[in-house]
């Protein structure tokens, strides 16, 4: 039986990267994304010509309703999940000093990135309990945090909480999901060239030249589906307790 994908924030970015990879390694995908499918048709169409088998889900992690529409939506298309990859996430939309932050802009970004993440992978899990297991595994659960997790930057704090919890939600569910036989672990990627960073791209080549900034050079969506392959494929098999860092390399250093 073929196993299946879902991959949140997967039309474009990082996340299509990895859609795309995992439909390469035989996955069927499930495309996850908040836009209505017609936006994101072209990004469907090219899955489709590599002979990627796909389903469209439009939702929004951070509401309940959509979380529970994405698990069912992935069964009726595919009859079970196989592999998870939160990777939708959203920045401030606004960049403001810690001491300016406003309630609005940390419960915007901490309900999608960390609030969406938790209960996403708990709908998730809960199918991939009850489902029989293919090669000795329930499933795989990646959560695609930042290295914003651990690196401070102070105007955009909220960002960063909601990814250190990300990093603390990937060690929960690891240690409660070992014993049922699904696999989860964090990647952590550094500063990736998509749509989001482009507004920041002058201050971080700058950075990155002078060697002022921890790491050390630009990494590209295909860096880090690279290292989530490699996850859902088993080449990786920690259950609890890791993360991943991805900055063009990647690295695995236990915690």
């Amino acid at each position: 039986m073929k196993k299946t994908a879902i991959v949140t924030g997967s039309s474009r970015g990082i996340g299509f990267a990895i859609a795309k990879q995992l439909g390469l390694d035989g996955y069927n995908i499930v495309m996850v994304a908040t836009g209505p499918q017609g936006h994101n048709q072209a990004a469907l169409d090219s899955l489709a010509a590599l002979g990627i088998p796909c389903a469209y889900v439009q939702a929004d992690v951070g509401d309940h309703e959509d979380r529970l529409r994405i698990v069912s939506e992935a069964v009726k298309a595919f009859g079970r999940i196989d592999a998870l990859v939160n990777n939708a996430g959203v920045a401030p939309k606004v960049r403001s000093d810690l001491l300016e932050m406003t309630e609005e802009s940390f419960d915007r970004v901490v309900g999608i990135n960390t609030k969406g993440c938790l209960f996403l992978t708990q709908a998730v899990a809960r199918q991939m309990i009850a489902q029989e297991p293919l090669d000795g595994r329930r499933g795989v659960i990646v959560n695609v945090s930042s290295c914003s997790a651990v690196v401070s930057s102070t105007n955009r704090g909220e960002y960063c909480v909601s990814k250190a919890g990300v990093s603390m939600l990937t060690s929960l569910f690891a240690d409660r999901l070992a014993g049922e036989g699904i696999v989860v672990n964090e990647v952590r990627p550094g500063v990736i060239a998509t749509d989001m960073t482009s507004a920041v791209k002058e201050k971080y080549d700058r950075l990155i030249a002078a060697n002022a900034f921890p790491i050390p050079r630009w990494g590209t969506p295909e860096d880090v589906a690279g290292v989530v392959s490699a996850l859902c494929g088993g080449k990786f098999t920690y259950t609890t307790g890791n993360y991943i860092d991805v900055d063009g390399g990647f690295h695995i250093q236990r915690l």
